[in-house]
């Protein structure tokens, strides 16, 4: 598996943590930013990771920035990606096999480094299910076709 890696300034040190971590269970990722000292707006580097995903040059990917919260909404604008933030194993292990989410999105002012790592290990070895998940999958899928085949009733968005 290889996966898309990105942060903003506000989780640098939280993702060269997972990025270390990735190396020493030997996982594949690239790295989108943002580097050491960069400033950056964190819906561009979600939009790349996100993109990239999508786009089916990298199976998962990961997002952290101070609470993972503005990574994931800017994720989820994607067509086709589902991003999660999980702060807990349980809600990372269901992420995967409820939700069939492609992108984990921490946030490095809310959890240590151990957990992320912990949660990081939990949502790499879960797939989906399926099962009674695979409708409700499916229902997101078919909501988010509607808008954007209809996209002009979607003008008046703040």
């Amino acid at each position: 598996m290889k996966l898309a890696i990105g942060c903003d300034e506000a989780a640098y040190r939280l993702k060269a943590e997972i990025m270390g971590h990735l190396d020493s269970i030997g996982v594949e990722y690239e790295d989108f930013g943002a580097g050491e000292g960069e400033t950056v707006l964190y819906p561009d580097v979600a939009q790349k990771v996100a993109q990239a995903v999508a786009e089916g040059k990298y199976e998962r990917g990961i997002l952290v920035c101070g609470t993972g919260i503005g990574m994931a909404i800017t994720a989820n604008k994607v067509p086709g990606i589902r991003a999660a933030v999980c702060h807990d194993p349980f809600s990372a292990e269901r992420a995967r096999k409820s939700n069939n989410a492609q992108i984990l999105c921490m946030g490095e002012r809310v959890i240590g480094v151990e957990l992320a790592k912990y949660l990081v290990d939990i949502w790499l070895r879960c797939d989906f299910s399926g099962g009674a998940s695979a409708p409700k999958v499916q229902r997101i899928t078919e909501v988010e076709r509607f808008y954007l085949e209809n996209a002009g009733i979607c003008e008046n968005i703040q």
